[in-house]
Order: C-alpha cells, then sequence, then structure tokens
C-alpha cells in the first residue's frame, strides 16, 4: 500500500457533483468486493449507480434541496482492486479520516458490507461518542463467516468489538442466527420494523451518528439486485419515510452497500440506490 491514496476519476460523476473548495459533503465509491460468498459483483456497483443517478433530478420535492445548491463533490473511486482485504480497509479508513477532516459529511459508496468497518473506525476516531445506525435484512453479527473474523457476515460484530453493542441501533433486520439474535438483545436497539422508539430517536440525538444503509433492508420486490435478497422487508416508500424522520440528527457519515449490478433487472435497484443516496445527502448535509 502507497503512502498516497490513488482514486480513479468518477466516469461520469455522480448527480450534480463537481469540484469545489471546502465541500459540505464528500462521496466516495468503496468497490470492495472481497468477502461476497453467495453472489459477488458489488464492486461494479459504485460506477453504475453514478451512471444512473443522470435519470433523476438533482431536486428533492419532499426536502425542498437541490443537490445543486451544495458544495458536493464526487472524488471517484477507491482503487482497492490489487489490494488484500486488511490492506483495503485501511484504505478506506484513511480515506474516510482524510476527508472528514474539514467536517464535511463523507458519504461511502459501496461495494460490500465489510466498508462500514473501515468508515465507523474513522469516524469513531474523532468522534469518540459515535453511534452507528444500522439498516439492513441481515444482523452481520457472526462471530466468524467461512473462517473470516472480517466478512460482510461479520462487519457489526467487529464494530461492537470496538464501539461496544451499546452504541449501535439495528433496523429492518430480518434474518439471522439464533446466537446473532441473542447477541441483538444487548444493542442498543434491535428491531424488524423501520421505526425507533421515542427513547431511541432522543439518545441518537445526543450524539453523532454514522449512517450504515444496506440496500437489501427493502423487501427483494423493491430491490432485486442484491447479493443476498431476504423477502418481507419494507417498501421503497417505507424507508425514504424513516430516513425523513431522521433529518433532525447530526450524521458525520454514512454509507449506502450491496447493490450488485450484474443480476439488476432494468437498473431498478442502481436507480433506487441513486434516490436513496440523493435523499440522504440533501437530509443531512449540513
Amino acid at each position: 500500500m502507497g503512502l498516497s491514496l490513488k482514486y480513479s476519476a468518477p466516469n461520469p460523476p455522480f448527480l450534480a457533483s463537481h469540484p469545489t473548495q471546502h465541500p459540505q459533503v464528500i462521496l466516495l465509491g468503496a468497490p470492495l468486493d472481497c468477502t461476497e460468498t453467495f453472489r459477488p459483483g458489488t464492486a461494479a456497483a459504485p460506477q453504475r449507480i453514478r451512471a444512473v443517478s443522470d435519470s433523476i433530478e438533482s431536486y428533492s420535492h419532499v426536502l425542498d434541496r437541490d443537490l445543486e445548491d451544495l458544495r458536493f463533490v464526487d472524488r471517484g473511486d477507491l482503487a482497492l482492486s490489487e489490494l488484500d482485504l486488511d490492506a483495503a480497509l485501511e484504505e478506506i479508513r484513511r480515506a474516510t479520516e482524510e476527508q472528514s477532516a474539514a467536517g464535511g459529511l463523507v458519504v461511502l459508496l459501496g461495494g460490500e458490507h465489510t466498508l462500514t468497518l473501515s468508515g465507523t473506525r474513522a469516524l469513531h476516531a474523532r468522534h469518540p461518542d459515535l453511534a452507528v445506525l444500522h439498516l439492513d435484512a441481515h444482523l452481520d453479527m457472526i462471530q466468524e463467516y467461512d473462517g473470516l473474523r472480517v466478512a460482510h457476515g461479520t462487519v457489526f460484530r467487529r464494530i461492537a468489538d470496538e464501539l461496544g453493542l451499546g452504541q449501535i441501533v439495528q433496523l429492518g433486520v430480518r434474518s439471522g442466527t439464533r446466537q446473532e439474535f441473542r447477541d441483538a438483545t444487548q444493542c442498543r436497539y434491535s428491531s424488524p420494523a423501520l421505526s425507533l422508539p421515542r427513547h431511541i430517536f432522543d439518545w441518537l440525538s445526543e450524539r453523532p451518528v454514522y449512517l450504515s444503509l444496506d440496500i437489501d433492508v427493502l423487501d427483494p420486490a423493491h430491490a432485486p439486485g442484491v447479493g443476498n435478497p431476504e423477502a418481507g422487508g419494507p417498501t421503497f416508500s417505507e424507508l425514504l419515510s424513516l430516513l425523513y424522520s431522521l433529518r433532525s440528527l447530526h450524521v458525520v457519515g454514512l454509507d449506502l452497500v450491496e447493490v450488485l449490478p450484474n443480476i439488476d433487472h432494468g437498473d431498478n435497484t442502481s436507480v433506487a440506490a441513486a434516490k436513496l443516496l440523493r435523499e440522504m445527502i440533501l437530509a443531512f448535509a449540513r
């Protein structure tokens, strides 16, 4: 791994992003695809989501905000393809740390969910009281996955090792092992529903938040292009409603992960991801 971070230029860049000084929002592509097992291919997601973002508007009528009005830069994709998992995760951590130094909202676009470990590590170093809000169909809290301690199925177990289970809130989770569900009872909150009790919302409101959105939290009817679809999830509109309800939170970093373009029918999942990304940026950019 070199001393300098390496990026590939975004071609095309994400909707309405542009070179700017002192950005409010920094998008980093993290095409990590090292531990996917059932259906790999998430490394192609950042570029595909960028490409289809041109099909949507930069303006959100619900939020009455426009990406054109933000200092929003797309740095491109980190060069991860030649790196092993540990080195790739370190590059993502370093990039997140570097880009967050000026205080803007850092957005990681994956790639597999393991990258969240890097994002939380970087922002936890800046914010010792960091809370993690995890939206996902899967608990991702196995101790080891196919012999790996660090993988997409173990990522929240490793995050818990570093931050503590009490710093994690999980919504939409409906799949996991018996032990994972037992362990999840020690999280600050864990529920298959996409709603927060008032006391949990108030707790999140008192600290910086890292938001991690695995696209498979949606029912496969709304997001078919994923590696591990899980039936019984919420609709796209229900997920948007939750995100809008979180607007007042102090979100310091976020990611969107696990889009699988090579099985995505008509780019439905990539377009959904692009719109979710637009709405999250507009909701949480200060």
